[in-house]
């Protein structure tokens, strides 16, 4: 076995290993595999060892070809994975937050046109080309802070036409650079202007004109449903994702963010892969979400930004066995930050998750959520030479610091793609 790359003398290496079967739930959500002066053996794009750098360089053989980095003073990751994003968009929405500092409710700012319909007119003004650009961007930022793999959601275009153009640019930011992206169809978003008064009649059209597009292109693995008072209903929502099963694709759903509709309750019962947001998620929800194996993915950076009062209850739900991730929800409006690190702060300080169960959650539960778990998430012989090396002397220290990236390195199928 050729070791094209080798990371060694890593004051840490936290590899999440053994996970990738199910997710990490309960006190399992917080189990990590800590190697103490570690190191990672690297064959082409995939990883050949893991251990301590005695026993790495015990097993093989190093010559002039082998990139050797010295990881001293550093902690090594996975490469993290953002399981809910919308990365790909038209335009911003800076010109809200005035609005927001008013006190301005999110629903109301939609209500005026503003928020996600403010976004669908400036993506449907795009090119696919100005969206690619503005992908790219948005990825490579991405990349610099560690993310290596992520979501991307569609859901701003609210026509066939706009939507595929979107699915279509998501797909080529993904062969464009190196973050790979989990594509996501979310026609179901909001109701566009022109289906104000008939929203049963653009979810017609979401069922029987974009969604065998969608699958015929092969452009999403997923499908999406904003579930939400004044914009689907619970059976609303399970139209769109029994269409979308019944063609093959694996369900997500954004649930009970702002009202109890029961999305969880659904999530569970259509056995999505997740139910994101959660903030007011009920106790029949969790306890469904448990018994059912839904992932919870908590979008605390939207929570943060909209100024909400309350946070989605981890402790609660980790406690009750649903296994949690965590995501920036990246988007114009409601979460305009790509970094998984600033998510790690506030989980930590506002959701009260410790760092382990943070790490988990932004590895191989993300992982997980996006059906990625057997490639990526974790440190282990065989799976995606995915790395992301830290400047900090333990794991403890990404919580402890905010506000600066400490990344160094990034590694992306065995070849570096930052360095700092």
């Amino acid at each position: 076995m050729e070791i094209t790359l080798l990371i060694k003398n890593a004051n840490q290496v936290v590899t999440s290993r053994g996970a990738s079967e199910k997710p990490l739930s309960g006190t399992g959500q917080k189990a990590l595999t800590v190697i103490e002066d570690g190191a990672v053996a690297v064959c082409g794009e995939t990883i050949a060892l893991v251990g301590s750098t005695a026993e790495v360089l015990d097993k093989i053989q190093v010559d002039d070809s082998t990139k050797v980095l010295d990881a001293s003073g550093k902690v090594v990751l996975p490469g993290l994975v953002d399981p809910h994003t919308h990365v790909v968009f038209g335009g911003s929405r800076e010109h809200e937050l005035a609005l927001k500092l008013q006190g301005v409710p999110y629903l109301e700012i939609l209500a005026r046109g503003g928020g996600i319909l403010s976004s669908v007119e400036a993506t449907r003004a795009a090119s696919k080309e100005e969206l690619i650009a503005g992908g790219i961007k948005s990825c490579q930022q991405m990349l610099a802070q560690g993310t290596t793999t992520a979501e991307a959601k569609s859901g701003y275009g609210l026509t066939t036409k706009a939507e595929i153009k979107t699915l279509e640019a998501i797909k080529a930011v993904d062969r464009a650079q190196p973050v790979d992206l989990i594509p996501t169809f979310l026609g179901a978003h909001a109701v566009p202007k022109e289906y104000k008064e008939n929203p049963d009649g653009y979810l017609d059209v979401v069922i029987k004109d974009m969604l065998p597009q969608v699958v015929e292109k092969n452009l999403a693995r997923y499908c999406d449903v904003f579930c939400e008072e004044g914009i689907f209903s619970v059976e609303q929502s399970r139209r769109v994702l029994m269409a979308a099963r019944n063609l093959g694709l694996g369900l997500k759903m954004h649930a009970d963010e702002i009202s109890p509709l029961g999305g969880s309750e659904l999530a569970a019962e259509l056995g999505a892969v997740s139910a994101d947001h959660l903030l007011v998620i009920s106790d029949q929800g969790i306890e469904n979400m448990a018994a059912a194996g839904v992932i919870g993915v908590i979008l605390p950076g939207t929570t943060f930004y909209l100024c909400e009062d309350h946070y989605a209850p981890a402790r609660k739900m980790i406690e009750a066995g649903v296994p949690v991730a965590l995501a920036t929800d990246f988007n114009p409006g409601s979460s305009p930050n790509n970094n998984l690190q600033l998510i790690v702060n506030i989980a930590c300080l506002y959701l009260r998750m410790t760092p382990p169960e943070v790490i988990n959650a932004i590895t191989i539960n993300a992982a997980h959520a996006i059906g990625r778990s057997e490639q990526v998430g974790s440190l282990e012989e065989g799976k995606m030479a995915d790395l992301a090396l830290f400047a900090a002397p333990n794991y403890d220290y990404l919580a402890y610091r905010y506000g600066t990236n400490l990344i160094s390195t990034v590694i992306k199928k065995g070849k570096i793609v930052v360095e700092v």
